[in-house]
């Protein structure tokens, strides 16, 4: 922990803290601390009862993703409420773990819609990489139905998932960019030079084409 505050950058602290983050230390320290720490599955459950956003991240860079029981993971990301530690615990531990998909039909039926969001994730997760088994055309009438009116993390999970069912099943995609068009989702969200717009038809169209290019 004083490791971990010497670390502490206000600067760093002020710009995570526009994304919703309560954390100031720079993250590519933070992974070389991690490298040192090598995998320590107890002290990441230390780190992550001290309730400190930077030493929860370094709990997830340490951890033993496969060594969770469901019912752990569970409670840990109703206690992730910042979107830094959110999004890492989802990408770096459940999708790691054998609870992954029983954790997904939870989480996307959770009535808190930022438990709701990682339910997202990891449906998006299966939609490009295991989508056997999946009803697709019913992922979208539930996008359809309730994309437009979620909260923002939700919504953001939801569009995505939308954007990814667009890309990789050419037999959605006309669907998929017709539902991104009327709802206009992000539609107005500003976006950098050189990257692709959130927009889901803008975004489908352009890693579309990328896919084209590359055969």
């Amino acid at each position: 922990m004083a490791e971990l505050a010497e670390l502490e950058d206000p600067k760093t602290r002020e710009v995570n803290k526009k994304h919703g983050d309560d954390h100031g230390v720079n993250l590519s320290k933070l992974r070389a601390l991690a490298k040192r720490l090598k995998t320590q599955q107890e002290l990441a459950g230390r780190l992550w009862k001290t309730g400190d956003s930077a030493a929860r991240l370094l709990a997830i860079l340490i951890c033993r993703p496969k060594a969770f029981e469901r019912d752990e993971l569970d409670v840990m990301l109703r206690e992730a409420r910042t979107p830094k530690v959110h999004d890492w615990l989802v990408n770096y531990v459940v999708k790691k773990n054998p609870h992954a998909e029983a954790l997904r039909l939870a989480w996307s039926a959770d009535p808190d819609p930022v438990v709701a969001s990682a339910g997202w994730a990891l449906t998006t997760e299966r939609v490009t990489k295991n989508p056997e088994g999946l009803d697709l055309a019913g992922l979208l009438d539930v996008i359809e139905a309730e994309m437009k009116d979620a909260p923002d993390r939700l919504q953001w999970a939801m569009n995505h998932c939308l954007a990814q069912i667009g890309i990789e099943h050419a037999e959605h995609r006309t669907r998929a960019i017709d539902i991104g068009e009327r709802l206009g989702v992000l539609k107005d969200y500003p976006t950098s030079p050189g990257c692709t717009s959130p927009f889901a038809p803008v975004w489908i169209t352009e890693m579309v084409r990328r896919q084209h290019d590359h055969k």
